[in-house]
């Protein structure tokens, strides 16, 4: 016979025990907001390259909102107008290309890494003038002598092929167009952006009076807090920073409570956010502060206004002059030429004077 073997009946595990809780008093923990991505895509850049349609290629960077960028802080267009006037104080006019026509001509190669002319025939063949062609709505063809104007869609226009010059700065990932040097400094440029735009909300809107009304006060009835609602409401927007007077009587003074949600940490972020972002963008152009009018923190300054614009002319400008001297070699003339750059006698004397003392 067979051995028979009992079994016992299989058991749950005995649950841990738990602390008691009062029901209707459970506490609720959540997050919300998704996470954003901040360096995964620091890789695209090795990746950019020049796509065509067919007839031209496009920018790798797009031309419309380096543009926008421009004016989106002070400090990133203060940093390029600096440079500009520098360039069009040393320029010297020629008798084709006017100081207009170069001061376009280096704000593009400036602000996009690319500059254009074109060479305006007369009826004999010969070159009359030098026109600038604006940069945000040039692109190079699949011919790279040959060149489109893309200024108003479906109108597009090819260039008569020899007549266009093109200074463009380097890039390691393409040779069609070039690419400004600060674009690593975008990101510090529109922060800066952002900060102005949401302290200005933050007035406009009356979000500054932000806080969390906490009321336990039992002496309180329901008309008594829709009326202390409407006042609150009344107290935002246009005409606000205005008093608020509640009348309690028989209350606790712990009664109603304000407690701050983000006045206080708005105010202190504000400023090391611009004071980062600033620092960023100075470091991304290469300018001096004191040649930009940024005011020192320190009571020390910046130091002599005059060493910085000397050093800047032979670092930066006299870079920049040299790829702009390189339309020449295209026109078979020299048509931009720079004066050295010099500041104002009584600027160097008074540097001499303070650098004495």
């Amino acid at each position: 016979m067979s051995k028979r073997r009992t079994r016992r009946p299989s058991s749950s595990p005995t649950p841990p025990v738990m602390a008691t809780q009062q029901p209707g008093r459970s506490m609720e923990a959540f997050t919300f907001g998704e996470p954003v991505p901040v360096l995964s895509q620091r890789e695209v850049f090795d990746y950019l390259e020049s796509m065509h349609n067919g007839r031209w290629y496009e920018p790798p960077l797009s031309l419309n909102g380096l543009s926008r960028v421009y004016r989106a802080g002070v400090h990133h267009a203060s940093a390029i107008q600096v440079k500009r006037n520098i360039l069009r104080s040393c320029f010297i006019p020629h008798p084709k290309l006017s100081l207009a026509g170069f001061t376009g001509l280096a704000l593009d190669y400036l602000i996009f890494g690319n500059g254009y002319l074109q060479a305006v025939q007369n009826r004999i063949g010969g070159v009359l003038r030098y026109d600038h062609l604006r940069a945000k709505y040039t692109r190079r063809g699949l011919d790279l002598n040959q060149y489109w104007w893309i200024a108003q869609p479906g109108q597009e226009q090819e260039l008569p092929a020899g007549r266009v010059g093109h200074v463009m700065e380097s890039d390691i990932n393409q040779e069609i167009y070039g690419i400004p040097d600060y674009v690593g400094g975008l990101n510090s440029t529109l922060l800066n952006e952002s900060a102005t735009l949401f302290r200005r909300r933050y007035y406009e809107n009356g979000s500054h009076a932000g806080f969390i009304m906490h009321i336990t006060d039992p002496t309180q009835n329901e008309q008594d807090i829709k009326d202390l609602k409407e006042a609150l409401r009344q107290s935002k927007g246009p005409g606000n920073f205005r008093n608020l007077l509640l009348y309690t009587p028989g209350g606790s003074k712990d009664g109603v409570k304000l407690i701050p949600v983000a006045e206080v940490a708005a105010k202190d972020d504000f400023l090391s956010i611009k004071n980062v972002s600033r620092d960023d963008q100075l470091a991304t152009h290469r300018v001096p502060p004191q040649l930009m009018g940024v005011m020192p923190n320190s009571t020390g300054g910046f130091g002599n206004v005059t060493e910085a614009a000397q050093v800047f002319d032979v670092n930066e400008i006299d870079s920049i002059k040299a790829s702009l001297l390189a339309m020449n070699d295209w026109a078979g003339e020299e048509i931009i030429r720079f004066t050295p750059y010099k500041l104002a006698a009584g600027t160097e004397q008074a540097s001499q004077g303070d650098q004495l003392r």
